[in-house]
């Protein structure tokens, strides 16, 4: 999307740590970009490029209502096509390029990143009714890249904040860091463009624009 299409009070799908969630834009940014707001969650969100915005949901007047919809429609999809699919392409060619949906499980993952920019306790974001389900360390990462300046980082320095910040704790590995780095390296071999990650630098690692 391109800056001169964002408009200020217009609801958009904006990738956030990998994830899509739709937000209200309320402003543009001091230092750039656009301030928003979680239709989920209510939460700010900050929008560095139009590149984070890949589809206007609504105009200003129905955004929570449009973004809602939106949402269910997505879930809904592919069972509501399914039979339809079947019926009219069942001699049509099998390759064709996959549309991504946005799960509830990533809603819950990008709602609870939100929460933590945002500086509520920890305990209360990262867990559910169920049971504790603390963030992973690569999903850690990839949140605490998105923040900031969005300066590249070492993964060292990545695993220091990450438990100072209280998302993600230490288990049995000694060295984490390394965990992380291999981790991160596989995700940008197995899922080249669509990885979340780029290698910046010597050792450190940045998050994809």
């Amino acid at each position: 999307m391109k800056k001169a299409d964002v408009q200020i009070n217009g609801t958009y799908l904006v990738k956030v740590a990998g994830n899509l969630v739709p937000v209200k834009i309320t402003r543009e940014h001091d230092n750039g970009g656009w301030e928003g707001r979680s239709i989920k969650t209510g939460k700010t969100i900050r929008i560095k490029s139009p590149q984070r915005l890949r589809k206007c949901l609504d105009d200003a007047a129905h955004g929570a209502k449009s973004a809602a919809k939106a949402t269910k429609d997505a879930t809904d999809a592919p069972q509501r096509d399914t039979g339809e699919r079947a019926a009219k392409h069942a001699h049509a060619p099998a390759a064709k390029t996959k549309r991504r949906i946005v799960t509830k499980e990533e809603y819950e993952a990008e709602a609870q990143a939100e929460a933590t920019a945002a500086g509520q306790p920890v305990a209360e974001d990262h867990h559910d009714a169920g049971g504790a389900k603390p963030m992973s360390l690569l999903d850690a990462a990839a949140h605490l890249l998105s923040l900031g300046t969005g300066d590249p980082m070492r993964c060292k320095d990545i695993v220091d904040l990450a438990v100072a910040r209280g998302l993600w704790t230490p288990r049995d590995g000694k060295t984490p860091a390394n965990t992380l780095y291999a981790a991160i390296s596989r995700e940008i071999k197995l899922k080249g463009d669509a990885s979340r990650f780029a290698k910046a630098e010597r050792g450190k690692f940045a998050l994809k624009r």
